[in-house]
């Protein structure tokens, strides 16, 4: 009896820890502290163990159409002998790699839309001065692969993917590291291999024998080349961190486009929502819960109230999560958590329907609750494994607000799944060691 009577207590407190946790911010040092408040010195020198909601730097950020950002358009320069019937694909492909390297930033919150016939505007949450938004964005000029005296092999356009990997570049390698595999498109690995064949002849103790990966007129990379290489792939190998090779890798895939991106446009946006309807908002939902509670309550009675405690571990789990994981969260991210809200509550609701039905054939408490739990397990699951495929294919598939959608959707269900098969379980549990015991209560 003591034993359950502190478990359960240890639960609860453990439920407020992280409810003040997830308000305040864990730091350390100073401990639970608003990070608002805090110097500048004891911010620079704090370490950030658990992101207040309100920090937006450390923890969840929030998409253009809550907190505002920057706008960029760029325009494509077209070259002289460009064949405009390929434009429209172009412009295409142009925004899918914008979009990707937005995603590979951590920005699956910005937009990317094509505005007429060549131009891309680009809006990007949380970053108030548009030359940091440029900065982030990278270089969106033609690329091209040239030897030491300016020769050009070959562009962008004949590079199918470039890809930062840990592992051996080649055979002969002995220790692990990192580097940038390429992948050539198949009309040029024989370009490939006459750059490589020529470049290799040249003088490596003047350092000529350099194949120059130049983008908007800088060079990017300068491997040496000793050896010709007839292969659709070879690796840039040479001291890189994983930050430097994914940061090549992301240059040289920006960069494959048949013309130039100019930048027309820069400028601030702000939010489109505000701060009063992110807060009407909140309120909202705040007023959902609770009503989804009191309903709880009041058919499921005792089940009812302990799948209240459940999903309030439940929402300050996922909100400490979705802060250490530095989500990009906008309408529909606020949507998919909603959603998961719902799911949990439903797992719960399957539950307890399976638990009075055990009552009602006769069982005791203790029994009903193991059983009702067991005979429940597969049809959560069922349901929450369909969800995670979609919301998988969402993320995987889909660029922009979708992947945030798909992303507290993801983890929404994940989370929800463990709450009520561990947690209500276990709290109910605690209710018959505390020799509550009456089918009444519990809801037969």
């Amino acid at each position: 009896m003591k034993k359950s009577i502190f478990s359960f207590i240890a639960v609860i407190l453990l439920i407020g820890v992280m409810t003040v946790a997830t308000i305040k911010g864990l730091t350390i040092p100073g401990g639970f502290v608003t990070p608002v408040n805090m110097s500048a010195e004891d911010a620079e020198n704090a370490t950030v163990i658990i992101p207040s909601i309100h920090d937006a730097t450390n923890g969840i950020r929030r998409g253009l159409d809550l907190v505002g950002g920057s706008s960029i358009t760029f325009e494509a320069i077209l070259p002289e002998d460009y064949d405009n019937g390929n434009l429209a694909n172009d412009m295409v492909t142009a925004q899918s790699l914008l979009r990707s390297r937005l995603t590979a930033e951590g920005y699956t919150e910005a937009n990317v839309s094509i505005q007429g016939d060549n131009r891309l505007l680009v809006e990007i949450p949380n970053i108030k001065n548009p030359e940091d938004a440029v900065q982030m964005l990278g270089a969106t000029a033609k690329l091209s692969f040239m030897d030491m005296t300016g020769k050009e092999w070959l562009t962008g356009s004949d590079i199918k993917q470039a890809t930062a990997v840990y592992g051996k570049p080649s055979a002969s390698s002995v220790v692990d590291e990192w580097y940038v595999a390429l992948e050539f498109n198949s009309d040029a690995v024989q370009k490939f291999y006459e750059a490589t064949s020529a470049i290799s002849q040249m003088d490596a103790a003047s350092g000529q024998n350099l194949l120059a990966i130049v983008l908007d007129d800088q060079i990017v990379s300068a491997p040496a080349v000793s050896q010709a290489i007839n292969s659709s792939t070879c690796s840039i190998n040479g001291n890189f961190t994983e930050d430097s090779a994914r940061e090549l890798a992301n240059l040289i895939n920006v960069g494959q486009l048949p013309f130039s991106l100019q930048q027309v446009e820069l400028r601030s946006v702000g939010p489109q929502l505000g701060a009063d309807a992110l807060k009407t908002s909140v309120y909202a939902a705040a007023i959902g819960i609770a009503l989804v509670c009191i309903f709880m309550i009041l058919v499921y009675r005792l089940p009812g109230f302990i799948a209240c405690i459940a999903l309030a571990f439940y929402c300050t789990l996922e909100l400490i999560i979705l802060g250490l994981l530095h989500v990009n969260l906008s309408l529909p991210g606020i949507a998919g958590i909603i959603l998961s809200i719902g799911m949990a509550v439903d797992a719960n609701v399957i539950i307890f329907e399976r638990v009075k039905e055990e009552l009602r054939a006769g069982k005791t408490v203790k029994s009903a609750i193991d059983s009702g739990f067991k005979r429940a397990f597969t049809a959560i699951l069922d349901s929450n494994v369909t969800t995670l495929i979609a919301a998988g294919v969402l993320y995987f598939l889909g660029t922009g607000t979708i992947v945030g959608f798909a992303t507290t959707l993801g983890l929404g269900v994940i989370i929800s799944m463990f709450t009520a098969l561990t947690l209500t379980h276990f709290l109910l549990n605690r209710m018959v060691d505390f020799k509550i015991r009456s089918p009444k209560v519990y809801g037969a």
